[in-house]
């Protein structure tokens, strides 16, 4: 079939975008539209995937790429439209983030619950997948024994156990360490199946992508683009500030025939009927301003301040460290007084974010905190934050002597508008939930900030800020985070590399 023969067959799909130089289209989105309760997702969304592909999902925190990926697995079933996915071929999902329900599964019987059928030769195939994303561990262990970083390689080996024609990874790079990233990406460059990943990071994205999904959470319209991640950015950027200019220049128009259009009025007689048309002539103007995306919106600046206490905060005396599943106590000397920034660095598994939520719960035997300092603990997996409750709660019941005005300003900086305040935290993205817990940080005025992998699930554009605002904090900090580009913003004053003890 020549390219003309191929994009007549093309264009027969309807408006529907197709990468280039695959293989047949296994999987089509037509004119699809769904609701998430009352709050729209999608509208009207053509698009189609083809063999081999590896797509980019893309889009703002809480647009609903994870609800796509749901209805790609049929969660959900399209309120119109329809979802044809090629006869026989299976799909298996990597999730973001481990179901709880699971966390009590042993290794064994968390790959067992992959089939629907007892499989009896299932620990030779456990054992070939966890080779593929760099996993050793007894089969019998539970889930719940793993840290963020190996729960993450055992999401992507539950996907790749199942041989999937259609691998869905949703935020597949969070919580692993550098080594993992890489092992991931070499894995991801040579995979022959069809992929579509969500994801934040922009040079693990940019090392494999054949095109991207953009997802418009204003209009609620799927864009394609084709080429690599960081091609396809700069792409929309260029785009988006185009529509900027045109802005300001009918802005400019619209004030000055307003301006016109007043001085006729006030001349009366048959200057009205002019200053009238100059009304329309307004209107119309007005009806070609673009109105700028919420994907595109950047959290604004902000400030955390915290509660400044003379006395050191922190005194780290010892801690565990896991090697070979097995922990063993190592004795350090840290001390953290206000504006001391520690990271604590270490292979997955090493046993960081056992550290950090022991310190948060005030159960980590080798270190004390001052009584008196208020903790803000940023959890990988958002186990501090209330699911039950309303976002607007969530705030209020960590706010320090603020009020209503300064509660609803501070949602609004980190894109929680006065609805989302009213829904429950269980209903926000992940994306969200991570600005959520800053936002508290804002209104907590915390004496110390425990932050684990706080750039997990966040918006690549809000990074820089929140970097910011992290290097601007006058309290004491305890960080994770592999990525070491936000790292060397937050400009960190002392390591503690588990694995060199």
């Amino acid at each position: 079939m020549n390219k003309k023969q191929n994009n007549q067959k093309d264009s027969e799909l309807g408006k529907t975008a197709l990468i280039a130089n695959h293989g047949d289209v296994i999987m089509r989105f037509d004119k699809v539209y769904f609701n998430y309760d009352i709050k729209p997702i999608l509208s009207d969304v053509s698009f189609g995937i083809r063999e081999g592909a590896k797509i980019t999902l893309m889009g703002q925190n809480g647009a609903g790429k994870t609800t796509m990926f749901d209805l790609i697995m049929s969660a959900h079933l399209p309120e119109d439209g329809s979802i044809h996915i090629k006869k026989g071929l299976t799909i298996a999902q990597a999730m973001q983030v481990m179901p709880r329900e699971d966390l009590a599964f042993s290794i064994r019987d968390f790959f067992q619950s992959a089939f629907t059928e007892k499989v009896y030769d299932i620990d030779p195939r456990i054992e070939e997948v966890l080779e593929i994303v760099h996993l050793t561990a007894p089969f019998e262990k539970k889930i719940s024994e793993f840290s963020g970083g190996e729960q993450a390689r055992l999401l992507l080996a539950y996907a790749l156990i199942q041989k999937p024609d259609i691998l869905l990874l949703d935020e597949p790079t969070n919580n692993l360490d550098k080594q993992g990233v890489d092992h991931l990406t070499k894995f991801l460059i040579d995979y022959k199946n069809t992929c579509i990943v969500i994801s934040h990071d922009a040079k693990f994205l940019n090392a494999f992508t054949h095109g991207v999904l953009y997802l418009d959470s204003r209009t609620h319209k799927v864009e394609y683009y084709v080429g690599n991640y960081l091609d396809v950015v700069g792409e929309i950027t260029a785009r988006i500030e185009r529509e900027r200019m045109k802005n300001v220049r009918l802005e400019r128009e619209i004030s000055n025939r307003k301006e016109q259009a007043n001085f006729f009025a006030q001349k009366g007689g048959h200057m009205r009927d002019v200053a009238k048309k100059m009304n329309k002539k307004i209107e119309e103007l007005e009806g070609q301003l673009v109105e700028t995306r919420e994907e595109d919106k950047t959290i604004r600046d902000f400030f955390i301040p915290a509660m400044l206490l003379s006395e050191p905060i922190v005194n780290i005396g010892s801690v565990s460290v896991m090697h070979n599943h097995k922990a063993t106590a190592k004795k350090v000397n840290i001390v953290l007084k206000k504006g001391d920034r520690l990271l604590v660095a270490g292979p997955n598994g090493i046993g960081k974010t056992s550290l950090l939520k022991s310190m948060a719960g005030g159960k980590s035997k080798g270190t004390s905190i001052l009584k008196e300092a208020s903790i803000g603990y940023y959890a990988q997996d958002f186990s501090r934050l209330d699911m039950n409750i309303s976002v607007y709660k969530a705030l209020s019941d960590v706010m320090q002597n603020g009020t209503e005005e300064q509660l609803r300003s501070v949602a609004s900086q980190f894109l929680l508008s006065s609805e989302i305040l009213k829904n429950k935290v269980e209903s926000l993205s992940e994306g969200q939930k991570g600005l959520l817990c800053f936002a508290q940080f804002v209104l907590q005025r915390p004496a110390l900030l425990i932050l684990d992998e706080p750039t997990n699930h966040i918006n690549f554009r809000h990074l820089p800020v929140i970097a910011r605002a992290l290097n601007k904090y006058e309290g004491a900090m305890i960080l994770i985070s592999h990525m070491s580009e936000f790292v060397e913003e937050v400009k960190v004053t002392q390591t503690l590399d588990l694995g060199e003890l």
